[in-house]
C-alpha cells in the first residue's frame, strides 16, 4: 500500500467515526428543541435540510443528476418513496428520544441488519447461508424475549429498523449519491413541511418565532444535524472498505445505547439486557460470517490471479466461479442515512 492509500484510508476511517459517532450522539440534541414537539421539529428538519444541501450543490457545482432524475418517472416515484419512509423514520425516532425512549430506538438501529436480511429473502428472493439463517432466528427470538420485557412488542424498534430497511432497499434500486439523494428527498419534503409550519404559525402553535433567537438557531441547525453526517459518510466510503463500514455501523446504536442508560438512566429490567443480548449475538454471528465469506472470496480471487497469471485462464474462470457458488449469495445493500 502506498503512502498516499495508507493517508486517504486514514481519511477515510476518520470520516467514518465522524460520520457514525455524530449519529450515535445525536439524542443529544434532539431535547434541545423542546419546546417544539416532534412533528414541528421534523418539519424544520425536512425545510432546512434542503437549504444546507442547495448550498452544498452549488458550492460543488453537481446538477446534471437533477435533469436525469426529472427525465425518468421510475426512479422519480421511487424517490418519492423514499422521501415517505424516511419521513416516518425520522419523525418516530425523534418522537422517541424526547419522549424518553432511546435504549428502545437504538435497539431499532442494532435489529436493522436483521431486517434487511429478512426483507431481502422475502422480496429480493435472496438466498441465505446457513450462518444468516441461525442469526436471523436468534434475531426473532430477541424480539419475542423483548416483546415480553416490555409488555408490549417493541414497536419503536421495529418500525425504525423495517422503514429503514425499506430506505436502504429503494434507495439500493435510485443509484444516487448521497448529497444528491437527501437533495431530491429533501425537495419532495419541502412543501408539505413548509405548509406545516405555516399552519402551526397561523395557529400561534409555532415555537420558532416565540422561544428566542437561540431556539430558531437551533431548529434551523437541524439541517446541518443531517447532512453533515452524511458528508462525512459519503468521504468515508470511497476511502475505505465497506466490510470496514459494515463494523463501523455498529457505532450508532451503541453510543445511543449508552447514552440511555448512562445519561438518560432509562430503565434495563433483566429481561430487556436478555433480549438485547440475544440481538447482540445474531449481529456478532452476522459479522462473523461475513468476514469469513469476504476472506474466502479475497483468496478466491487471489488464486484464480496467480493462475492467470501462470496461464491457465481457462481453468481459472472455472475455479473462481466454483468459488464464488461456494462462498455464498448476494448480500443485501447497506443504508447510508441515519436518525
Amino acid at each position: 500500500m502506498t503512502g498516499k492509500s495508507r493517508g486517504e484510508r486514514h481519511i477515510g476511517l476518520l470520516n467514518g467515526f465522524a460520520a457514525y459517532g455524530m449519529w450515535g450522539l445525536v439524542p443529544l440534541f434532539w431535547p434541545l428543541l423542546k419546546p417544539a414537539g416532534a412533528g414541528e421539529i421534523l418539519a424544520h428538519r425536512m425545510a432546512w435540510s434542503l437549504v444546507f444541501v442547495v448550498v452544498a450543490l452549488l458550492a460543488v457545482r453537481r446538477w446534471s443528476w437533477a435533469g436525469e432524475l426529472v427525465r425518468q418517472p421510475r426512479r422519480l416515484g421511487l424517490v418519492t418513496v423514499a422521501a415517505a419512509v424516511i419521513t416516518v423514520n425520522w419523525g418516530v425516532y425523534i418522537w422517541a428520544v424526547n419522549a424518553g425512549h432511546v435504549v428502545e430506538a437504538s435497539l431499532g438501529y442494532f435489529i436493522n441488519p436483521l431486517v434487511t436480511i429478512a426483507m431481502g429473502v422475502l422480496l429480493l428472493k435472496e438466498r441465505l447461508r446457513p450462518v444468516q439463517w441461525v442469526a436471523v432466528g436468534v434475531g426473532l427470538a430477541a424480539v419475542i424475549v423483548l416483546t415480553v420485557g416490555y409488555g408490549r412488542p417493541p414497536w419503536i424498534s421495529l418500525v425504525l429498523a423495517f422503514s429503514f430497511a425499506t430506505y436502504g432497499l429503494v434507495k439500493k434500486k435510485v443509484n444516487l449519491g448521497g448529497i444528491e439523494s437527501l437533495a431530491a428527498e429533501t425537495a419532495i419534503q419541502f412543501l408539505p413541511a413548509l405548509g406545516y409550519l405555516l399552519w402551526l404559525t397561523a395557529h400561534g402553535d409555532s415555537t420558532f418565532t416565540t422561544e428566542g433567537a437561540g431556539h430558531a438557531l437551533l431548529l434551523a441547525a437541524t439541517g446541518v444535524v443531517t447532512a453533515v453526517p452524511l458528508v462525512c459518510f459519503g468521504a468515508a466510503a470511497i476511502r475505505v472498505p465497506l466490510s470496514t463500514l459494515g463494523l463501523l455501523q455498529y457505532l450508532a446504536p451503541v453510543f445511543q445505547f449508552l447514552l440511555g442508560i448512562l445519561y438518560f438512566h432509562e430503565a434495563m429490567p433483566p429481561e430487556r439486557w436478555a433480549g438485547f443480548a440475544l440481538v447482540w449475538l445474531a449481529l456478532a454471528l452476522l459479522t462473523w460470517d461475513a468476514l469469513r465469506t469476504a476472506r474466502r472470496s479475497a483468496r478466491a480471487l487471489r488464486a484464480g490471479l496467480d493462475r492467470r497469471a501462470a496461464g491457465t485462464p481457462a481453468e481459472t474462470a472455472s475455479t473462481a466461479t466454483g468459488a464464488s457458488t461456494a462462498t455464498g449469495t448476494k448480500t443485501p445493500a447497506s443504508t447510508t442515512v441515519r436518525q
